[in-house]
């Protein structure tokens, strides 16, 4: 979601930096986030650019925002708020303009309650609040985002080779809970690609706790078929954004316009009923 914002937003031309605060050590963050210069710390054996620098001019997305300590949350507030900062060991202020995308899966709300998280950050942070259902609520999502992962995955092999999924490997997860969202999904394909020997994913390749038993609960069609359906909704829903205007919903879409007439007809959509009275 973050990366669809930035790529479709005036900073695409930018970097989109994105930073998992949980993974990184609480005593380390400040560096990474803001840099720092040689001889600022024990090790500091030169410069080094922080993640703020290199998102000056693009998006930097804060993944886990929650997992960060009131302390740090101080320093970001004031980036946020006034476009500055210092890097570690320097007295001199570094400005930056960048858009901030924050997510976390906590209780914020709870988290202010007990101290943990800033008052303030939050709702400095809070201007647009988009709240993602986790992925067991959309399973809808699970082929096209199956399809993006095989291709991804796939090209990564030494020998480049697309890998297919069969019918049952996709039923089993199209079934399964994710308590770990969209990165589980894609931990399993990625195992499953680099451990099939075959041409196809089998539910034998997926990791073991994608094995069980089949629940016939969701109706599913070929990945073609899904597909070709998401990208029916999607131009559908911009054509009608843009009241049936081809132009202006080939920049909504990202796409030149001669593109978006050849998917219209591919997709056999009629602009005419979309049209603005």
């Amino acid at each position: 979601m973050a990366r669809a914002i930035h790529y479709n937003s005036q900073r695409k031309g930018g970097r989109f930096v994105p930073v998992n605060c949980g993974a990184i050590a609480r005593e380390l963050i400040e560096a990474e986030l803001f840099g720092y210069v040689k001889g600022a710390f024990t090790g500091a054996n030169r410069d080094k650019t922080g993640f703020l620098e290199l998102a000056s001019g693009g998006s930097l997305f804060l993944d886990e925002i929650g997992e960060t300590t009131p302390d740090f949350q101080v320093k970001l507030l004031r980036v946020i708020q006034e476009g500055e900062f210092n890097k570690v060991g320097s007295p001199h202020l570094s400005t930056i303009n960048i858009r901030v995308i924050a997510a976390t899966n906590r209780n914020i709300e709870k988290a202010i309650a007990d101290g943990s998280f800033r008052e303030d950050l939050y709702y400095r942070l809070n201007v647009i609040s988009i709240k993602i259902p986790p992925l067991r609520q959309r399973r809808e999502d699970i082929p096209i985002l199956v399809l993006h992962f095989l291709d991804k995955y796939s090209k990564k092999r030494p020998d480049k080779k697309q890998k297919e999924i069969t019918p049952q490997a996709l039923e089993a997860l199209m079934n399964h809970d994710y308590p770990g969202n969209v990165r589980e999904l894609e931990n399993a394909i990625e195992y499953a690609v680099a451990f099939s020997r075959g041409t196809e994913i089998t539910q034998n390749d997926l990791p073991a706790n994608f094995r069980g038993a089949l629940l016939p609960t969701v109706h599913l069609k070929p990945l073609k078929a899904a597909r070709l359906e998401f990208e029916r909704s999607l131009v559908t829903a911009a054509l009608q954004e843009c009241g049936g205007n081809v132009s202006r919903t080939a920049r909504l879409l990202d796409m030149h316009r001669q593109s978006l007439q050849q998917k219209i007809k591919e997709l056999g959509i009629h602009t005419d009923d979309l049209k603005d009275e």
